[in-house]
């Protein structure tokens, strides 16, 4: 083993390099699973608030919760105040409950 590491003391550090990737992401996979609906449910949260309990324009509230890792599909029900943001494969809903309450993500 020391013979390869001295003739190829790149291709060791790769090596080990991948290694400790995969042992991170092995410990970190329950956060990793939940990250496609961390980014649709806050966008679909997000949009829902600025609209609809800050009564934004549609436009402002677009920019608003623009992220750098973008969502597939939108839709905003303004006669049902519901917003549904697709995104990494996963889907999210908010819905305006009341002005006490604000918007809620639904089930």
């Amino acid at each position: 083993m020391s013979r390869f590491v001295r003739r190829r003391p790149f291709t060791s550090i790769l090596l080990l390099l991948l290694f400790l990737l995969l042992g991170w992401i092995w410990q970190e996979r329950v956060a990793l699973w939940a990250f496609p609906d961390i980014i649709s449910g806050y966008t679909a949260k997000e949009y829902c608030s600025c609209r609809y309990v800050m009564n934004n324009d549609a436009q402002y509230c677009r920019g608003y919760v623009k992220q750098w890792l973008s969502f597939s599909g939108f839709t905003d029900d303004e006669a049902s105040k519901r917003v549904t943001v697709s995104g990494l494969g996963r889907s999210n809903s908010a819905q305006w409950i009341g002005e006490r309450q604000g918007c809620r993500l639904q089930p």
